[in-house]
């Protein structure tokens, strides 16, 4: 298979050179604890959507900071006991998939939850509170003020409310609730798994947000990075800050959270891929503590990589 940044041999040894933080996990488990005493303010509405075998809602609650979080909620009309879950989470400058995309998990008997990032779901409130849409700038948005203000912390923690809210519900078994996604979804369906470890299996492709420091190095900001470009180019222009600034982009490195995952993982990996550079995404995989399998792809992330959504469908209805 061809190779974009270095040998398959070196890429299943590479684990990363952005630094972890000495009080990654004290600073996360501080995070669900603030979680604990949340009032969410759930709302379940039924949808505009209407689908001969599924019910479709609308779904809303309280993030972290108060921010209302949407998802879009599916379940199968006829109900026979406790269903498993699925979470899916949409990739980076998009939003979440159309309702007729997820029926074929419906029809197969699965509860299926897709939420809109804050920040990304057009004219829903971001973690400051107005309603806007902003392509870009989330990875380096907080960075300034510090780990504290970090957007994706919020958004990390936005995927493990909802994970909380479909195990509550009285359709769902709480032990078979699953997370997928591609690039930004594949890094969130990683990080909702590491922060709510009742997860039982992930289904990540070419998962974005990992190993920044290694960006960097590779000179591949590309369409997708190149907010760490600009903010050295507009904030820290002779880097005089560049230690705090990986350091903090550590409590939202992908390669950071998976060690805390129980679940089986699965990932998929396309060594052509210029936009999450392979070896980022092996620094997740190889730190990955759990059960986990690997599939890869001669090609890069676009126009897609055959037969994967395959691959997640036998994947999710078997588990």
């Amino acid at each position: 298979m061809a190779i974009l940044d270095m040998s398959l041999e070196k890429l299943y040894e590479y684990r990363g050179i952005s630094p972890l933080p000495e009080d990654f996990d004290e600073f996360w488990d501080s995070k669900l604890m603030e979680l604990d005493d949340l009032d969410i303010k759930l709302e379940l509405k039924k949808a505009d959507f209407e689908s001969p075998i599924a019910e479709c809602y609308d779904l809303y609650f309280n993030g972290i900071d108060g921010a209302r979080i949407y998802a879009k909620f599916m379940k199968p009309k006829e109900v026979k006991g406790k269903m498993s879950a699925l979470l899916e989470f949409h990739g980076y400058e998009e939003r979440s998939n159309d309702w007729s995309n997820n029926l074929h998990y419906v029809a197969s008997g699965m509860c299926v939850a897709v939420m809109e990032c804050r920040g990304q779901d057009y004219l829903k409130e971001d973690s400051c509170k107005f309603k806007s849409f902003k392509s870009k700038g989330h990875i380096v948005r907080g960075l300034v003020e510090g780990r504290e203000k970090l957007l994706f912390k919020n958004i990390f923690l936005d995927t493990a409310i909802l994970a909380r809210i479909v195990m509550n519900m009285e359709w769902v078994d709480e032990k078979r609730v699953f997370a997928t996604g591609g690039s930004q979804g594949g890094a969130l369906a990683l990080a909702c798994a590491a922060l709510e470890n009742r997860i039982k299996g992930v289904y990540a492709y070419y998962p974005f947000l990992c190993d920044y420091k290694r960006i960097w190095v590779m000179d591949l900001g590309g369409d997708s990075y190149d907010e760490l470009i600009r903010y050295f180019k507009f904030i820290d222009p002779n880097h005089e800050n560049e230690e705090y600034v990986f350091n903090t982009l550590g409590y939202i490195d992908i390669k950071n959270m998976v060690h805390r995952i129980k679940g089986k993982v699965n990932m998929a990996i396309g060594l052509r891929d210029d936009i999450c550079p392979p070896s980022t995404q092996f620094a997740a995989y190889n730190n990955i503590l759990c059960e986990k399998e690997l599939v890869l792809y001669d090609s890069g992330q676009k126009p897609y990589l055959l037969n994967l959504k395959d691959r997640i469908y036998k994947w999710a209805i078997n588990l």
